[in-house]
Parts: structure tokens; sequence; C-alpha cells
């Protein structure tokens, strides 16, 4: 975990209130888990005084360059999209736990299932799979053709799926339709999204797998307890009755948590 000020070398909106951002520095060179995210004070005040969770899409290690997609919702998002190329944001990272590969051998098959801002995470987890040999099956959701993004660079990494709520683009429905329409067996599943989106994959899937949680954080380390999640009676052993997203997750073992 590194708090460094990273320089921005790109920023541009890609969809509907979704900014893409590029900033390089040498603690990039440490994000090398997918699945992770980073913590970003987007002023240089105490206004607003938290820093925003941000999930790591894409990595790119020689040039020490990350890449992170963002919608704005609130001030802070908003604050961060009116940044520039040549601003410095400080940014304390990486931070959490990622997406299991290990597990995963050459010529089996993963799902990977995003919706929303949950998209981008999945991004630098398929070209990992990708790169160890792994078949990729991917559907992404969205609201509408308007806020759909990545779409074309998934391609490049797997068979893909873009779903929308009123059929504007893609299949129409949710991911599960998605799902439901898949041929192809699956040994392991990943999903990132909303936490409905989240709850209703784990129900559809017909593998064991990971899901990413959306949570609102306060410190990013946990030590806050504001984004403490109940742990499944059947996963509680002798263990505490809760996990922290921020530093036990963002990424658990589907089923461990009550979502």
């Amino acid at each position: 975990m590194i708090v460094e000020d990273l320089l921005i070398t790109e920023q541009k909106q890609i969809a509907d209130n979704i900014f893409m951002m590029k900033l390089t520095g040498n603690s990039v060179s440490h994000m090398d888990s997918p699945g992770q995210f980073i913590h970003l004070k987007v002023a240089d005040g105490i206004d607003p005084l938290l820093r925003r969770p941000i999930s790591i899409c894409d990595v790119d290690a020689g040039s020490q360059e990350l890449k992170i997609i963002y919608r704005t919702e609130g001030k802070g998002t908003k604050q961060l999209s009116e940044k520039k190329v040549s601003d410095t944001v400080n940014v304390l990272g990486p931070l959490g736990e990622g997406f299991p590969t290990d597990h995963m051998e050459r010529g089996e098959t993963a799902l990977l299932v995003g919706g929303g801002v949950g998209v981008p995470p999945l991004y630098y987890l398929a070209k990992k799979l990708a790169a160890k040999g792994i078949d990729l099956q991917i559907i992404l959701g969205f609201r509408s053709e308007k806020d759909v993004f990545l779409e074309e660079e998934f391609k490049k990494l797997g068979q893909v799926t873009v779903t929308t709520e009123d059929g504007s683009r893609g299949l129409k429905g949710y991911v599960t339709d998605g799902m439901a329409q898949l041929d192809v067996p699956y040994q392991t599943y990943y999903t990132c999204g909303p936490t409905p989106m989240l709850r209703a994959v784990q129900l559809s899937a017909k593998s064991e797998g990971y899901v990413s949680l959306e949570e609102r954080m306060g410190c990013g380390v946990g030590a806050c307890l504001a984004c403490v999640c109940d742990v499944a009676e059947d996963h509680i052993g002798e263990g505490k009755k809760y996990r922290k997203a921020c530093s036990d997750g963002p990424v658990f073992i589907a089923g461990e948590v009550i979502i």
C-alpha cells in the first residue's frame, strides 16, 4: 500500500456520465492483481473530506500507467472529471483482495459478468486470464446503448454478449438473460456490479465463482468498519461474523457474504 501523487496523462468521456482516466507513477508497478482498487483524493482541501474508491481497470507495467473508469454520480467524482492532463491525483493503493486466477488451467473456460461500473475491473482480469490461455465468455450489462463502454476491448479477449435493459444494443434484458442463453460450460465465474445483479448472477451460475462488491467506504483500509458485510452462516466457522469489503474483499468467494 503506497501513497503517491500520480500524473494524469489522459482524461476523456467514453459513455453517458462515464469517464476514463490514465495516470502514471512508480506505485503503478505494484498494481498487479485484478480486482483491487485505489483510493483517490479528488480535491486538495477538505471538501470532499473522504477519498473515493475506484476499481483498477488496466495496468501497463512497462510504462507504469494505470487506467481507471468511473461514473460521475456525486460531488467527488464530478470534481475528478474536471481534472486535466498534467494535473496530479493523490492515490492510496493498491488496496483490497483481488480475483484469484491461479486455480484456472489453460484450455478451461471462465465466465465474466459485469454490470455498469462493475465492468472495468473485469477487463484487467480478462487480460490476465487470456494470457494464461483461458477461454473467456463475457457478458456485459448496461441500461441503454448510450451507457455501453469497453465492448470492443473485451471482444479482443473473448466471446462477448452485451445486454441492455431497453434493448437498444445487443440482447434485451439483464445479464442473467445472457447467462440463460449461454451454451458453453465454464469452470469458474467472476462477477462485479450492483448488489441486485450479483445476487441474481450467484443464483443463476452453474459453477463456483467469485463476486466483487460495490460498497461505500470510508477509510479503505479496514479501520472504520463502514463497509462491513455479514458472513453467510455456513462460512462463519470459528471466525468473525462479518467481513470488511475494503480489506477482506472487495472480492469474495460466491456465497461467503450475504448480498
